[in-house]
């Protein structure tokens, strides 16, 4: 969760740098934007089938990152963050129903 939390942190960081014109800035944290998927990916279960959609989500938002990143393109950016923030909720769901014994 806290992961989640700092790509959209970084993903916010680096919508506000590229309106501002701040290349070097935006640059810096969509790259740590992209390290925090890459973690993501890497740490996937693959035994389980759900694994795989989390990594076809993870693929796009890594291409989409780079795409932003090429172009400073707030717009794909903010794209980016509204997928993080779905995928947030879904995890504090699934936290929460776990910690009821839903799960």
């Amino acid at each position: 969760l806290m992961l989640y939390e700092g790509a959209i942190k970084f993903g916010n960081i680096a919508i506000d740098a590229i309106e501002a014109k701040e290349v070097e800035r935006a640059h810096e944290h969509i790259i740590k934007v992209q390290r925090i998927i890459q973690e993501f990916r890497v740490t996937l279960n693959m035994k389980y089938p759900v694994a795989q959609d989390f990594e076809n989500v993870y693929s796009y938002l890594a291409s989409r990152l780079v795409e932003a990143n090429v172009k400073k393109d707030a717009e794909i950016m903010r794209e980016v963050v509204e997928h993080l923030r779905t995928m947030r909720e879904t995890w504090i769901e699934v936290m929460r129903k776990n910690k009821q014994g839903e799960v």
